[in-house]
């Protein structure tokens, strides 16, 4: 039986004609699955479905998704989070538990000496819960290219089109261009446009997948976005839950020390 799917361009360009042919026409796809995104069943037969390929350095592998959730696209990946992807989706787990601050690999604008800790957590805005992920380096962060003790961390970001935030009052604006990769229901990565064109490079990326809760994963879906805020070193610190994190972002935006965007889930 045919499937309801979507296979864009760049899948297409990766799988080639004969084997879009046969996923179109149900032979290589599944009718049932669990989405890459949300983690919940789906069926190509009854809904729309996005055909989602993961390439890594030496792999690739075809998920499948809603189309509500994310649109058919080819994710670049590390082999590692690629093999990380492929456990996560054939395994079975139990409930997530709130995401304790991680320190990561630093970006293109973090200097070796400082790594991003990176926090989720559902924020209240207007009375409704945000997915927002929490982004504080470990050490101050110099311009590329530049030495001294100077901590150019938001600066950066500002120029990159992340907002300033003097209180949580409202939800920030969208940044496009950036997005957040949530795929077999973890958080893989944050990416940023590529100055040279092409698709998005990492700006952060976990060693490994990282849990997020039900409730996390559920308000990403539902928002189809998630809210970033950074602040410099020593501004957030680890908070161990979602109430001390949300006190220790109204203070740093008080204090002028914080930025923000809402950031589409990968590719939307």
């Amino acid at each position: 039986m045919p499937r309801m799917l979507d296979v864009s361009d760049e899948v297409r360009a990766e799988i080639g004609d004969e084997e879009a042919a046969r996923l179109l026409a149900g032979e290589s796809a599944p009718g049932s699955y669990d989405c890459t995104s949300c983690r919940t069943p789906g069926d190509s037969e009854q809904e729309r479905t996005s055909t989602v390929l993961f390439i890594g350095d030496e792999t690739a592998v075809l998920a499948f998704a809603h189309a509500t959730c994310l649109p058919s696209q080819v994710v670049q990946v590390t082999e590692e989070q690629l093999q990380g992807a492929v456990r996560s989706i054939g395994a079975v787990g139990g409930e997530p538990q709130q995401q304790p601050p991680q320190a990561q690999q630093p970006s293109s604008l973090v200097p070796e000496q400082a790594v991003l800790g990176v926090t989720s957590g559902l924020v209240l805005i207007q009375n409704e819960l945000h997915p927002a992920l929490v982004v504080e380096p470990t050490a101050p962060v110099a311009r590329p290219g530049t030495f001294g003790s100077g901590d150019d961390f938001l600066p950066l970001l500002i120029e990159q089109g992340f907002m300033p935030m003097t209180e949580l009052a409202a939800v920030p604006p969208v940044l496009h261009g950036w997005s957040v990769l949530l795929a077999a229901g973890q958080l893989h990565a944050v990416l940023q446009p590529n100055p040279n064109g092409g698709r998005p490079v990492a700006w952060w990326q976990a060693h490994q997948p990282l849990q997020v809760t039900d409730g996390w994963r559920a308000a990403a879906n539902k928002h189809q976005q998630v809210l970033m805020f950074s602040a410099p070193v020593g501004s957030i610190g680890r908070q161990p839950r979602e109430d001390l994190m949300r006190d220790a972002l109204d203070k740093a935006a008080a204090n002028g020390k914080l930025v923000s965007a809402a950031l589409p889930l990968a590719g939307i």
